[in-house]
């Protein structure tokens, strides 16, 4: 085939290039994919069916035939469902989503790194049709949409372009012709394409047929079950059944951390059969990502745009939910309104939560694969669903100062010493950065926990949930936290560490007082502090300011935004803090001091990943340093 009259994209010849001579060892997934977007056609003439007649398919059964003509070397797949106008083929088979596109790249880029291809990608990146190329030189795909009259052809080889032109067919629909290679004849083999459409496609509540174009008395064969796996009782499905149906409707390949199969009859009856993926998708923190649980009403496909059905914490969730209780003829608008899904969202949200307490009391391991995956995600529902908080409290997992292992809540107060009254946290980007954190000296020394936060929605839920049993979220990097009372074991003792700080307080005045003048505006305040134990200083955020984390995601989104001054913390313990009150009782030293202060102040900042904020001056004043530390 030549002369393309289309050219393809230049990222689409990429995948094709890959997809052709990179995943080539499981080339007869090629037959799973057009099965499935068979099926996918099937069910969206149905749907549309019900309100427009133009559409209905009634005189026809709909199904999915496989074709074979052994003279010819072509196998065809052909359904009976929507079918594709000219603008369709373009966007469909002529183009990938650029960010699909990306994702799809650096995968392959990131597998042949570690040389782990991963030969299933296939189908998590939409790019499904293309595994055509693995068997066929040539593919042809005649289609034509349910109301109109005018029927296409999309032809290509899969190297350079496509043509694109008008056809004759007689029904609506869409037949895809495939001239296979001279080492793919195994795909024109009755007892391969049976145990493929059974392994991969035995759940298509279509029936999937076999016709041998070039045997005249060949009995027509139906390949699959032809009945909706999630009708049948969940005792007589298989493992791997439950695999190649999340395979089919895009939830990933392998065994799926959790599988949630349900027949729910009460005030509102439905049937849920769902999963949650081993592996989260490629763009599960997409802005635009939403919940995409197929809905179906009497085993007829409606939508898995039913953003009302399961919320948006929830969106790693794939399956479906069938239904008896609502009209047919329901449109998708009022789909989001309506009485009947709020109840089955609220039924189903509330099983999913308690199937996942079971999980993490009972398969820790598990749980914990789960949370590594999805944990980021789950916490927008502190956020979002106050209704659920308590439940999705007692799910969340934190790393601590202690151990990287996440822990629950429960078992941080568990931890506490009987003294501590809140429940510390540090935020950072990462725990790398978070445990290298001057604030948390005085925990450590002390053996008191703290939880490490490091997702960004952490700034958002805390601040609103506000704490778990009556012991409140207290950041360490936020207001004056006194770690002296809570090894006050008695009365005596805690008179004694007040004396002894308010002795400290004299005697830093003056120091204070200069660094003051020194620093002016850009600090708030400065004050003793007693969570420094290796640190000479930290920068602290006021009672009511904003925490360092929440300040670091406001300059993401606004690079001109910058913030309120800190309080700068000094350790009187530290030497380098006595040398300096030290050297203020000499007046010509004042200069040195001050200079020490400049110093300090920036390497404060530098510890929460800022830039000095007169990067001349630090460095003439690091200089001069340097020159009296190294004398000639």
């Amino acid at each position: 085939m030549t002369n393309m009259n289309n050219k393809f994209e230049a990222d689409t010849g990429k995948i094709l290039d890959i997809v052709i001579n990179s995943l080539y060892s499981e080339r007869e997934i090629f037959l799973r994919e057009l099965i499935s977007n068979a099926s996918d056609a099937l069910d969206k003439r149905k749907y549309l069916g019900l309100t427009d007649k133009k559409i209905a398919n009634s005189s026809e059964t709909p199904e999915v035939i496989i074709e074979v003509d052994n003279k010819e070397k072509t196998l065809t797949i052909s359904d009976n469902g929507i079918g594709m106008n000219e603008e369709d083929l373009k966007s469909s088979l002529g183009t990938i989503a650029r960010s699909g596109t990306k994702a799809f790249l650096e995968q392959i880029s990131k597998s042949n790194k570690d040389k782990k291809t991963d030969m299933s990608m296939i189908g998590q990146f939409g790019v499904g049709f293309y595994a055509s190329f693995m068997v066929a030189d040539d593919v042809e795909v005649i289609s034509k949409k349910a109301g109109d009259s005018q029927a296409w052809k999309w032809s290509s080889d899969g190297k350079t372009g496509f043509n694109l032109v008008k056809a004759d067919k007689d029904n609506f629909g869409t037949s895809i012709l495939l001239k296979l290679k001279k080492d793919a004849k195994e795909f024109l083999e009755e007892t391969r394409l049976q145990f493929i459409v059974r392994k991969y496609s035995d759940h298509i509540s279509y029936p999937v047929k076999l016709s041998q174009k070039d045997k005249k008395d060949t009995e027509i064969k139906t390949l699959n079950e032809a009945s909706a796996l999630w009708t049948r009782p969940a005792k007589e499905i298989k493992d791997e059944q439950y695999q190649e149906f999340f395979s089919h409707i895009g939830a990933g390949f392998g065994k799926p951390l959790l599988t949630m199969h349900n027949n729910t009859e009460g005030t509102i009856s439905y049937t849920n059969l769902i999963c949650i993926p081993s592996t989260r998708p490629f763009d599960l923190f997409n802005p635009d990502r939403k919940s995409s649980l197929k809905l179906y009403i009497n085993r007829v496909f409606i939508t898995d745009k039913c953003d009302a059905l399961i919320p948006s914490y929830l969106r790693f969730i794939k399956g479906l939910v069938d239904t008896q209780d609502i009209d047919l003829n329901v449109s998708r608008e009022m789909l989001q309104n309506n009485p009947a899904v709020a109840k089955i969202s609220k039924s189903l949200v509330g099983k999913i939560l308690r199937e996942l307490k079971k999980v993490s009391e009972k398969d820790m391991d598990g749980y914990k694969n789960f949370w590594k995956e999805y944990g980021a995600v789950l916490k927008e529902g502190l956020y979002e669903d106050a209704e659920r908080k308590e439940i999705l409290l007692d799910l969340c997992r934190f790393s601590t100062n202690e151990s990287e292992d996440p822990i629950s809540l429960s078992q941080y107060l568990e931890k506490m010493p009987d003294t501590q009254k809140e429940i510390y946290y540090i935020s950072a980007e990462t725990s790398a950065q978070a445990l290298a954190s001057p604030h948390l000296e005085g925990f450590k020394s002390k053996n008191i926990p703290v939880l490490i936060m490091t997702d960004a929605i952490d700034q958002f839920w805390l601040p609103m949930v506000g704490s778990f049993k009556e012991k409140k979220f207290t950041s360490i990097t936020q207001g004056k936290i006194n770690l002296d009372e809570l090894d006050s074991k008695n009365k005596d003792k805690k008179n004694k560490s007040n004396n002894d700080k308010d002795k400290q307080d004299k005697e830093y005045v003056d120091l204070i007082a200069q660094l003051k003048v020194v620093l002016g505006d850009q600090v708030k305040d400065i004050r003793l502090s007693s969570k420094l134990t290796d640190s000479p200083v930290c920068l602290v955020a006021d009672e009511g300011g904003m925490d360092i984390a929440m300040e670091q995601l406001m300059i993401q989104r606004d690079s001109n935004y910058k913030g309120a001054p800190r309080i700068l913390e000094i350790n009187g313990d530290h030497s380098l803090i006595k040398n300096m009150k030290s050297l203020l009782s000499k007046k010509e030293s004042n200069d040195l001091v001050s200079d020490a202060g400049t110093l300090l102040f920036e390497q404060a900042r530098l510890m929460e990943g800022k830039m000095p904020a007169d990067p001349a001056q630090f460095s003439k004043i690091m200089n001069q340093f340097l020159l009296k530390a190294i004398p000639n």
